[in-house]
C-alpha cells in the first residue's frame, strides 16, 4: 500500500455541475472506510452546500470498486477510551443527519459494497441508485459489534424484521433485494448507473427549487408527528409554499399549456 500517495490525495472529492454537486468519497483502498478525516471532511461540504441557494441536487459517490466499507476498523482499534467512541459515532450521526437536513435532495451512487456505516450512509440518503452487482449488509455483527447507528437508518427504510435479519445475521442482500425491500430505488446495469443518476438529477433540477426546499424539510419533519399534527404542519407549509413566486409561474404555465420558467 502507498500510504505516502494516500495522505497527499484528498479523502473526498467535490464537483459542480450545472447546479448539481457531486462528493465522492476518495479513499479506495480501503474502500472508502469512513475515518475521522473523511467524516470532518463530509460535514464540511454539506454545511456549506446548505448555504448555496444555487445548488440543486447532491451526488454523493464513491471512488474504485467500493461504495463505502463502513468505519475505518484500523483508526478505531488503535483507540480504547470510551469518550473516543462516543465522539466518533455522534459525529458520523451528525453527517447522518445533515444529510436530511440538507434543503436540497442527496443521491446515493451505489456501486461494490456498503458495508455497516456504508449501508447506514445509503438509507441516511433521499435517494438511491445502484449497479446491479452492488452488495448491502451491516456486518457489525460478525467482528462482535452490533450495527446500533447504522440500524437508526436502515430501521426508516426498510421493515423492523428485514432490518433486524440484517443487524443479527450480517447477511448480505443484493442490489436487486435492496430494491424490492426499499434501501433503494434503483438496480440497475453495471454500465447504466451513471446514466440512471444524471436521469434522477435531471429530473430534480427541472422542478421548481423552492418547492423541492419546502418539501424536501417538510418530509422528514411530518413522519415524526402524529397524523392530526403532521397535517396541520403540511397545511401550513403548502400554503407557504403557495405564496412563492414559482407556485404561481407553475400553475399559469399548466393553464396556459406552456413550460414554467422557474426563478433560479
Amino acid at each position: 500500500m502507498n500510504t505516502h500517495a494516500e495522505a497527499s490525495e484528498p479523502v473526498l472529492l467535490r464537483e459542480e455541475r450545472d447546479g448539481c454537486v457531486t462528493l465522492r468519497l476518495n479513499r479506495p483502498r480501503q474502500f472508502n472506510a469512513l475515518s475521522e478525516a473523511l467524516l470532518g471532511a463530509l460535514q464540511s461540504e454539506l454545511d456549506a452546500i446548505a448555504k448555496q441557494a444555487d445548488v440543486r441536487c447532491v451526488v454523493l459517490a464513491a471512488s474504485g470498486k467500493a461504495f463505502c466499507a463502513g468505519h475505518d476498523l484500523r483508526e478505531m482499534r488503535a483507540q480504547s477510551e470510551k469518550a473516543y467512541f462516543q465522539q466518533l459515532f455522534a459525529r458520523c450521526g451528525a453527517v447522518m443527519q445533515s444529510i436530511a437536513a440538507l434543503p436540497v435532495p442527496v443521491i446515493a451512487r451505489v456501486q461494490g459494497v456498503a458495508t455497516a456505516a456504508g449501508c447506514q450512509l445509503v438509507a441516511s440518503c433521499d435517494l438511491a441508485v445502484a449497479a446491479a452487482s452492488a452488495r448491502f449488509a451491516v456486518s457489525g455483527i460478525d467482528v462482535g459489534l452490533f450495527c446500533s447507528t447504522p440500524a437508526v437508518a436502515l430501521t426508516r427504510n426498510i421493515s423492523a424484521k428485514r432490518a433486524f435479519e440484517m443487524l443479527a445475521t450480517g447477511r448480505f442482500i443484493d442490489a436487486a433485494t435492496a430494491q424490492d425491500w426499499g434501501l433503494i430505488n434503483r438496480a440497475v446495469a453495471d454500465a447504466a448507473l451513471d446514466e440512471a443518476v444524471a436521469e434522477f438529477v435531471a429530473q430534480i433540477a427541472a422542478k421548481s427549487p423552492a418547492a423541492i426546499r419546502h418539501g424536501k424539510a417538510m418530509f422528514y419533519r411530518q413522519r415524526q408527528m402524529p397524523l392530526p399534527d403532521a397535517y396541520a404542519f403540511a397545511s401550513e407549509v403548502m400554503a407557504c409554499n403557495m405564496m412563492e413566486a414559482d407556485a404561481g409561474e407553475g400553475i399559469d404555465a399548466f393553464l396556459q399549456k406552456r413550460k414554467p420558467v422557474w426563478r433560479a
